[in-house]
């Protein structure tokens, strides 16, 4: 879906800005570090633990939004010369994690604070960091023609996408280039792109594939996007490119293989999802009967889903409605046996986060347990010691990121909208929030907002209506529409 912006409805960054502040103050969480924690991640900076395997002869590149800096991942595939399992050819995806355990002394500073924090919250341009910048966009990020301390690790996938042997080991790497989304989608569509992109597109097409086969969910929403153009702030809706879906399929694949590792040695950290509870599924085949959305008796969720069109208002609806499956994802330490519940239903495999280090503190205990596997070493103390309360941390700052951004996105859509009370939209119903169905949500494709509107008439699911704008209080952070 192209970016949609209509520079009529748009805020002053300024403006923004101070409201922002407030925001972070209510959430008592700061852009700024303590200056021992500073002092600390500067030496660190510059007295890395660096391993003495050097892989630094692999051709890897970075592929990020083009204003990203703290750049976690690293990529490079070729074909298999030799396919473990006999058949046609497969491939090996190289795929280097930034090393933050190599600059991050356990108990120090810089990790006390990073297991205060626990992850990187993102609002507009006001990012509250995990790590210092001197680290996450310095020193530990893979910054192009900068030789950096990774986690490598070697994926092999058959020709049909399945991952068949996967290792993971300390390294030096060196990215060739920091490329971002677009650009590359562009080369591919001209087919003037390298050839890892070329591979990037087998593997990950033919990853999707088999989530599809084993029940994975991928629910295909429209983000709402700030956009940022000099002073003025908008807001927009898009959609993922290919080339992001493939490039996360592969992250996906090395989330997968470390979970593997884990069951297997029986330490780990793993990214869970229950199942939906039958009567959730029950529910969703009655919204699809209402949405007039034929949804066969034998077809499994999960392929009803990947079937739904979001351009189209009632899949759209649709869609939004399936998002109550994927409520309760939690992580779960164990040093033993297995968790009962291991599973991440939305993917429909075992699953855990090990690609985002500087930015999601969970990922570099992870990763060092998987390095200890692979190495057939001791898991180190201070990552066993930490097994049991990781969950809780990565809960809280969950909490936190969830509500510092949609704190700034309502803050936004009041500023968008408050020269604009009286006025009519047209939207569409994507959402009823009472039994009596006078109260639900909408979706206005300019300014791009989801908002509650309320009205006197019963209100259809899937279906366009006009409302008018009864409040947008900046002070508030409040929307609130009527039907017209």
């Amino acid at each position: 879906m192209p970016r949609q912006v209509v520079r009529a409805h748009h805020a002053n960054g300024d403006a923004l800005r101070r409201g922002i502040s407030a925001i972070q103050a209510e959430i008592d969480v700061s852009p700024d570090f303590p200056p021992e924690v500073e002092a600390a991640a500067r030496e660190a900076a510059e007295n890395p633990k660096l391993p003495e395997l050097d892989r630094t002869d692999i051709p890897f590149v970075t592929i990020d939004p083009e204003t990203s800096l703290d750049l976690d991942q690293a990529l490079h595939i070729e074909r298999d010369p030799s396919p473990r399992r006999g058949g046609d050819a497969g491939y090996v995806v190289y795929y280097a994690i930034a090393d933050v355990a190599a600059f991050v002394e356990p108990g120090g500073p810089v990790d006390r604070e990073a297991n205060r924090r626990g992850e990187t919250l993102y609002g507009a341009d006001s990012k509250i960091p995990l790590h210092p910048k001197v680290l996450s966009e310095g020193a530990a990020s893979l910054l192009p023609d900068q030789v950096r301390p990774a986690l490598l690790w070697t994926l092999r996938v058959d020709s049909t996408g399945e991952g068949t042997d996967a290792v993971v080991e300390r390294a030096l790497v060196r990215s060739r280039a920091k490329l971002d989304y677009q650009s590359v989608q562009t080369q591919i569509d001209q087919g003037t792109a390298d050839e890892v992109f070329t591979l990037l597109r087998e593997v990950g097409e033919l990853r999707d594939r088999r989530e599809a086969a084993r029940g994975g969910i991928s629910l295909p929403l429209p983000e709402q996007q700030i956009i940022i153009d000099g002073d003025d702030w908008f807001l927009g809706f898009r959609s993922m490119l290919p080339v992001e879906e493939w490039n996360a399929q592969i992250s996906l694949l090395t989330g997968m293989a470390a979970a593997s590792l884990m069951v297997y040695g029986g330490t780990g950290l793993l990214r869970t999802l229950p199942p939906p509870a039958p009567r959730e599924v029950q529910r969703l085949h009655r919204t699809a009967n209402a949405l007039d959305i034929e949804w066969p008796a034998e077809q499994l969720y999960p392929d009803f889903i990947r079937s739904l069109d979001p351009t189209r208002p009632t899949h759209a609806a649709m869609v939004l409605a399936c998002t109550q499956l994927l409520r309760g994802a939690g992580y779960v330490g164990f040093d033993g046996a297995v968790p009962d519940q291991p599973l991440h239903s939305a993917l429909a495999s075992e699953y855990a986060h090990v690609t985002a280090p500087l930015r999601r503190l969970v990922d570099r205990y992870a990763l060092e347990v998987c390095v200890a596997l692979c190495a057939e070493t001791e898991v180190p103390s201070w990552v066993l010691d930490k097994l049991p309360v990781l969950p809780r941390t990565m809960q809280e700052s969950g909490r936190k990121a969830a509500l510092y951004e949609s704190s700034i996105l309502a803050l936004l859509e009041a500023a968008v909208l408050h020269r604009h009370v009286g006025k009519t939209f047209p939207a569409v119903v994507v959402a009823l929030a009472n039994d009596e169905g006078t109260e639900g949500d909408v979706v206005i494709q300019e300014p791009a907002i989801e908002a509650r509107v309320t009205g006197g008439r019963e209100l259809r699911l899937g279906t366009h209506v006009t409302v008018r704008l009864a409040e947008a209080d900046v002070q508030a952070r409040s929307v609130r529409f009527e039907l017209a």
